[in-house]
């Protein structure tokens, strides 16, 4: 007897075929095998009539959804049918939750099967739970199908009628979406925040101390002077930087904070109160999906969808249970596990004295389903996985989470001390804090946010020597210090993650794509871990929110959310969810008919940023991206590119004036070539300042350009320094070994010395207009290999999606990078060893 079994993935084919018996068959469907149809050539000859083609969904027919099989999986299905022809059972296997059972239903209605079928599911792929679920098999279940197809479709609905009239509004190619643009929206409005925020200063003083008769010393802050409160950043309005209650608290400022420093050198110090307290610190709950992808990024900075691509890895080599969970539960499995795993790691004075259970409060907590855990009835350790690199970090983590559950509380002792200085009159407390690890329990395993929890234990604990009221104190030192006051913190991933969870927007398994895709689709770019809304992202955000405000609105999408819960638990009609969303005068096929006229694309294109003092001047977006424009008295007007390095919230009122005078002189030139005799112009760009040779003509259509090198001020472009960088690349000669040309030139990367195809990039203190050519060939020395084929200049690591290294490689025709079988040459002007990882992945994206 022959068993078909399709999975969706490879890595999960083979590692659930070591826990079949014989005559089980273990295909991949290799994720979806049909979708929407994602373009107008994959619609159906007998459909591309129908007045909802392009939508792939007949709104007016129960929302009857077109499926196509793409391209792509033809071969994946014949396969497939021609391995279900000799099968006497087919068994469907992919993951348990509303994709995984959509993919298996797409499964049934494309390989009509005339053999029994049965739907396996697992949340772990071990050999207990696998040949357990072969014992306990199903059918499918059609309310999670629909549920799955319900969002879809709503997905499509939003998409389809939103986007193609930002296109008409804004600029081509933007994209509205149903969870997107609510993300999009919180960047903006946390963007518009820190722009409106005005900072305050205030002063405090520190002392640094030591008990009479003690030589340790210890840190104190002044907290109240003569009897008030002293001013913190707590009590600053964000919007004006001043004090919000004035009378109610001291403010210092520098000159009196000098004079108050001076005053207590003299004072006498002692001991006023002392207060004790213990307290237990219990551990964290176990992973699910969104606490994972947070914690990922502040220990390792993973971006959410790093975390669940390695998540998935891990799962389908049956290291960890399933990845897309919003349970907090632990089975009786895993926490037998776990504390089995605490006392031979810990003994058993670090077990909790009893099972300790987690149990997700929330409406969307699923608890039929796990938390993310290690898997099977014994966790490996991962010192003994064999995993390596970005798995090995992931799952030390989760296995770290998982046992710190069972594990006895922590115990801190917190140590307030107030120790009065007095001095003629005045009167300053200062409290110093004291913190012990009585009884580290759960923190030798786990630490949030910390990668070292025994490096952890020692940071935690704050030194403060044993006192008592009356104590005498002596200064050993007294400063004063300033501070202002900060705005609101642009979100990372992991806040962005943690606020959408929070309002219910989404659901956690979609979270890791739809921080990419806001990326991706330019509205919102990384500046070390923390996202920043672009230009573009404040126009669409701007529009939504004055013709479409449901769409940005999170308690709408919260409650969409909920409605689709209801058709997985089959209390909601999917159809009449799906009339309420888009049909009616209500519905959002008639707001956009509706609200299409009355936008002005003009106005629609002007960006509401919160900047004072600028009449007559408006910031925009066009298609060759932000740009100001100053309206003169002639009815003419000016536009200046905003260059691509500014964010929205770099847009001061000087800077945008400096802009606009820039371009205003533009027009004059600032030199001339003595040879070609064209006029030499500073010019400004998308891409930053630059200088050109020429106007553009007809004849001279593009004229040649080199942009500023770094650190370059416009003010102190002149004649000869235009005429230096016009000279790029320059000639310094030729290369003593071989006579080949050496150039110096700068690239996207910066400067380089070129020869033969070889680059080096030239030393920061360096510059590129004045190296001569026996330096240059000192530099390119440096990198020469000894091999006569391609030596290996960088190893970038493995490719996020494939698992395949990447390598930065110098060969006979230049550098390029060799992602497994495939060599793609670096772009012209490249230096090598800057070239990225993330770069990596793009050029290899782009070469398909």
């Amino acid at each position: 007897m022959k068993s078909l079994v399709i999975v969706e993935s490879p890595t999960k084919t083979k590692t659930i075929k070591k826990f079949l018996p014989d005559g089980y068959v273990v295909e991949s469907s290799m994720g979806h095998i049909r979708d929407l149809p994602s373009s107008a050539k994959e619609i159906p000859a007998k459909y591309k009539k129908e007045s909802w083609s392009n939508l792939g969904i007949n709104v007016d027919d129960r929302y009857d959804a077109l499926y196509v099989i793409p391209s792509s999986k033809k071969k994946v299905v014949k396969r497939l049918k021609d391995q279900l022809k000799d099968a006497d059972e087919l068994i469907l296997a992919t993951d348990e939750d509303r994709e995984g059972e959509a993919i298996s239903w797409h499964l049934l209605e494309v390989l009509k099967p005339k053999v029994p079928v049965k739907r396996m599911v697992f949340r772990e792929i071990t050999k207990e739970a696998v040949q357990e679920a072969l014992k306990n098999t199903r059918d499918i279940d059609m309310n999670l199908v629909f549920a799955q197809e319900t969002r879809r479709i709503l997905d499509r609905l939003a998409g389809y009628t939103v986007s193609p009239l930002l296109w008409k509004k804004i600029s081509p190619g933007l994209s509205a979406g149903r969870v997107q643009s609510v993300a999009v929206e919180f960047l903006v409005e946390r963007e518009r925040e820190r722009m409106k925020f005005k900072s305050g200063t205030y002063y405090d003083l520190q002392a640094q101390l030591h008990k009479k008769g003690d030589k340790d010393q210890f840190k104190a802050d002044l907290t109240y002077l003569n009897g008030k409160r002293l001013a913190s950043g707590k009590d600053f309005d964000e919007n004006t930087g001043k004090l919000k209650k004035p009378d109610s608290v001291v403010l210092l400022d520098e000159a009196q904070s000098k004079v108050l420093v001076d005053d207590l050198q003299e004072a006498s110090w002692s001991v006023t109160k002392v207060d004790i307290n213990v307290q237990k610190r219990n551990p964290s709950p176990p992973f699910i999906t969104s606490t994972l992808q947070q914690e990922a990024n502040r220990k390792f900075g993973f971006s959410a969808r790093d975390t669940m691509s390695v998540a998935q890895k891990l799962y389908e080599k049956g290291f960890i249970t399933y990845m897309r969970t919003d349970s907090t539960r632990l089975s009786s499995q895993a926490i037998n596990a776990a504390r089995e795993a605490v006392s031979d790691q810990y003994g058993d004075d670090y077990l909790f004295e009893r099972v300790r259970n987690y149990t997700k409060k929330g409406k969307t907590a699923q608890e039929a389903h796990e938390a993310i855990r290690p898997s099977g009835s014994r966790f490996v350790h991962p010192s003994k996985s064999g995993l390596r690199d970005r798995e090995l970090k992931l799952y030390d983590l989760i296995w770290k989470r998982t046992i710190s559950t069972q594990m006895a509380e922590a115990q801190l002792e917190f140590t307030n001390v107030t120790i009065q200085a007095t001095h003629n009159g005045t009167e300053a407390d200062f409290r110093a804090n004291g913190k012990k690890i009585l009884f580290p329990g759960f923190f030798r395993a786990y630490v949030e946010g910390s990668d070292d929890p025994e490096a952890a234990l020692e940071d935690q604990e704050i030194y403060l020597p044993p006192m008592n009221e009356g104590d005498a104190a002596d200064l050993d030192d007294l400063k004063f210090n300033s501070h202002e006051t900060k705005p609101p913190a642009r979100f990372t991933e992991a806040t962005l993650v943690k606020e959408l969870e929070k309002r219910g927007v989404g659901r956690p398994s979609t979270y890791a794509s739809i921080i990419s895709t806001i990326q991706d689709r330019g509205y919102a770019k990384s500046e070390g871990k923390t996202l920043i809304p672009t230009f573009t992202a404040f126009a669409v955000t701007n529009l939504l929110e004055q013709h479409f405000p449901d769409l940005v609105d999170s308690d709408f999408t919260s409650a969409l959310e909920d409605k689709l819960d209801g058709v997985a638990s089959g209390t909601e009609d999917p159809v009449k969810y799906l009339d309420d969303y888009y049909k009616g005068d209500s519905g959002l096929k008639a707001k956009v008919d509706t609200q299409e006229e009355k936008i002005d694309s003009q106005k629609a294109k002007l960006l509401d940023l919160p900047l004072d003092g600028l009449e007559g001047i408006n910031v925009a977006v066009g298609r060759y991206g932000p740009y100001i424009s100053k309206q003169k008295e002639d009815d003419e007007s000016v536009n200046a590119s905003v260059p691509e390095k500014y964010n929205p919230s770099d847009l001061t009122p000087e800077l945008i004036q400096e802009l606009i005078k820039t371009e205003e002189e533009g027009d004059k030139p600032i030199g001339k070539d003595p040879e070609s005799g064209k006029d030499i112009f500073l010019l400004t760009g998308r891409y930053g300042p630059y200088v050109q040779l020429g106007e553009v003509t007809e004849e001279n259509k593009k004229p040649k350009r080199v942009s500023l090198l770094k650190g370059m001020d416009p003010s102190d472009v002149d004649e000869e320094l235009a005429l230096k960088l016009l000279e790029l690349p320059r000639t310094l000669g030729d290369h003593p070994d071989d006579g080949k040309v050496v150039k110096a030139g700068v690239g996207r990367y910066g400067p380089f010395v070129v020869h033969d195809g070889k680059f080096k990039s030239i030393p920061k203190a360096e510059s590129v207009l004045d190296i001569e050519l026996d330096r240059a060939v000192e530099l390119l020395k440096q990198k020469s290999g000894k091999s006569r084929g391609s030596s290996e200049i960088k190893d970038l690591g493995k490719h996020p999606d494939t698992d395949k290294p990447i390598k930065v490689l110098s060969g006979r025709y230049g550098p390029y990078i060799k992602h497994g079988k495939k060599n793609i040459s670096l772009p012209k002007g490249t230096v090598p060893e800057d070239f990225t990882l993330k770069e990596a992945v793009d050029l290899i994206a782009a070469k398909g």
